[in-house]
């Protein structure tokens, strides 16, 4: 199953640092978002794209996980000649992530 099927997505920047939230459409979904979205399988996932730590803050009242991201957008806005300068392409491409 692809993560988009259970949870949305949203991002934001800051320099060169990444913050992307997973949110579950339903609340019951957000154990299940806990379990197989882990830093781990984030850093993984965006191993083409992330240099630095990826630290993860759960939100239970929300259904949501947040991923902080270090060193994902190419030295940041400022620096970067990638097209998505912003990494707002990352919360669609993590919603494409398999899961169990």
């Amino acid at each position: 199953m692809k993560l988009r099927e259970i949870a949305h997505s949203r991002t934001g920047d800051k320099g060169n640092t990444s913050n992307i939230s997973v949110i579950a459409y339903q609340p019951e979904d957000f154990e299940r978002l806990k379990a197989a979205v882990t830093p781990e399988k984030v850093k993984a996932f965006f191993a083409d794209v992330v240099t630095g730590e990826v630290v993860r803050y759960e939100l239970p009242n929300i259904g949501a996980l947040n991923f902080v991201m270090y060193g994902a957008l190419g030295g940041g806005v400022t620096r970067s000649l990638a097209h998505d300068m912003h990494g707002k392409g990352l919360s669609a491409a993590i919603l494409d992530m398999d899961i169990e």
